[in-house]
């Protein structure tokens, strides 16, 4: 299950580093590292800080290969047509939803407190997001006005470790968090909207196109 849910991550935050990129006019290689480094920014952080070795998508490379599908997936997409207003955001709202829990269930594993479990599950939902915005020179999504992206991490694994706690099983823990968390940081899009490039009249430029 957690297996599955870092894969899930890792491919939409792909698409979210992809869209970014595809907004600020960068090239198919530029879309590219934007889109590996959101998507396996987090985990790899975790995974240093818990003394993880060997990193997570060094011992699965699948997690490469899906990030580079569904980057490539997205470039496709936009050449297209274009996309959503909202597809940014709710990309990142599904990868802050399947990393975060990961996060907490492998800092679980490693044997580390309960407090430091949470802090690694919002490390690993919202660190790769945070570089893609810092690589973009944008403000990161986790201090703009109006966003509950970080809150909604640590409502999400606080609720998750609380479940635990009282007896609830992993599987119903899961779908907790992603029913009641999944949509948090979507409530500030239209704030974080024109930072971000994303415009309602869908005017954004495509990846690889001035």
């Amino acid at each position: 299950m957690r297996h599955i849910l870092e894969l899930l991550g890792v491919a939409v935050f792909a698409i979210s580093g992809a869209l970014a990129a595809g907004r600020k006019s960068l090239d198919w290689l530029g879309v590219c590292v934007i889109a590996m480094v959101t998507a396996i920014g987090g985990g790899t952080v975790r995974d240093v800080l818990l003394d993880r070795h060997p990193i997570f998508w060094i011992a699965h490379p699948e997690f490469l290969l899906v990030c580079l599908g569904a980057t490539a997936l997205t470039l496709l997409y936009v050449h297209l047509m274009i996309p959503a207003f909202r597809a940014l955001f709710v990309a990142d709202a599904l990868g802050l939803a399947f990393f975060t829990i990961g996060g907490v269930q492998i800092a679980e594993q490693s044997g580390v407190s309960a407090l430091l479990a949470l802090l690694m599950g919002v490390i690993t939902g919202v660190v790769g997001g945070v570089a893609r915005d810092v690589l973009l020179a944008e403000i990161p999504l986790i201090l703009r006005p109006g966003q509950l992206y970080a809150s909604a991490a640590i409502a999400g694994a606080g609720l998750y470790l609380l479940l635990e706690r009282v007896g609830v099983s992993r599987d119903l823990r899961v779908a907790r968090w992603d029913g009641d968390h999944c949509g948090r940081p979507l409530r500030g899009d239209r704030v974080a909207a024109p930072a971000a490039g994303v415009h309602p009249e869908g005017g954004g430029r495509r990846a690889g196109k001035s």
